[in-house]
């Protein structure tokens, strides 16, 4: 069952930067309605590391998942944490879940 807690916990492993697996967002405890509206396939942009998709193999151009800031914004709103503000701020992605964690700690 998917409760606060669990939306708790789930925010807390999210970093902002990663592309998690179905079977890795499955054992991180993502619902799995969620993964049905969040899962798609990212390419990776060779322009910058940043922007690059990495897997233990090393670098890929594909990749089918789901992307942990989108599973932070989606526990924050879980949660009732207002996110409209903390997307329209110019914050990195590291920067917006770091802001979801801060607002969840105040709950």
């Amino acid at each position: 069952m998917f409760d606060r807690m669990a939306a708790e916990i789930l925010l807390s492993r999210c970093r902002g930067d990663e592309v998690w697996s179905l079977e890795h967002a499955k054992k991180m405890g993502v619902p799995d309605h969620w993964l049905d509206e969040l899962q798609d396939c990212f390419e990776s942009g060779f322009d910058h590391d940043r922007n690059t998709l990495y897997t233990d193999r090393g670098q890929v151009n594909q990749y089918h998942g789901v992307r942990d800031l989108d599973v932070a914004y989606r526990a924050a709103e879980f949660l009732g944490i207002p996110t409209a503000e903390i997307r329209r701020q110019p914050l990195s992605r590291h920067g917006q879940v770091a802001a979801l964690q801060a607002e969840a700690d105040e709950l």
